[in-house]
């Protein structure tokens, strides 16, 4: 019976069938995954269908920080998978980031009334946000927006002003870039296309793990 019990076990690592034992930060994300999907301490998360919480790497070299999650990320409980997700992954393809290296979330966890950035929800959230950064440790935050720059930065001028140019004052160091949702001039595709080749230089200088 012993003997039979073993077998199938070897059989199971050798077919990929046993997975191996989770790590401390792979628990942690998880517990803290389940909080942010059951919190209701704010008046989002009585409207809400899911609560959005990340995609991506646990061990990424960026992450993507963006304001809130919209219909589609409602529905689905994934963040950047309408429009805007998609200009964004064609960016991710631009920089020449594989899967493994970049994450993506959002400072609000549940998608506002019209699409509106809600401060008193940002504060809400903003322990959810942190903790998320502590356990992923990216070497680098690149802010999608107004409000994303400014709940990570607050002293930070405008978005026009800052989009392009690195935060190195932060921890991790923040890069802004207009949020993928705003482009809707070929002006501002010419500023947002100008701004990912400046990102692209910034990367190719920095270490691409967190030390």
């Amino acid at each position: 019976m012993r003997a039979a019990g073993l077998w199938r076990g070897v059989q199971g690592i050798a077919t990929g069938r046993v997975r191996p034992p989770a790590t401390r930060r792979q628990r942690a994300w998880a517990e803290l995954s389940e909080e942010i999907r059951s919190c209701r301490r704010c008046p989002l998360g009585a409207h809400r269908t899911h609560a959005v919480v990340y995609r991506g790497s646990l061990a990424p070299r960026i992450v993507f920080v963006g304001e809130a999650p919209g219909a589609e990320e409602d529905r689905t409980g994934l963040p950047f998978v309408g429009r805007a997700g998609r200009r964004l992954d064609d960016a991710t393809h631009r920089l020449g980031l594989e899967d493994d290296e970049f994450g993506v979330l959002n400072v609000l966890k549940c998608r506002p009334p019209a699409n509106r950035f809600v401060r008193a929800a940002a504060t809400t959230c903003r322990p959810f946000l942190d903790r998320q950064l502590a356990l992923l440790r990216p070497a680098a935050v690149v802010t999608l927006g107004t409000s994303a720059l400014h709940a990570l930065d607050p002293g930070a001028p405008p978005i026009l002003t800052a989009a392009g140019r690195p935060r190195p004052s932060t921890d991790p160091p923040l890069f802004p870039l207009v949020h993928p949702a705003a482009l809707r001039s070929h002006r501002l595709y010419r500023r947002w296309d100008d701004d990912l080749r400046a990102l692209g230089a910034w990367l190719a200088e920095r270490p691409s793990k967190r030390l």
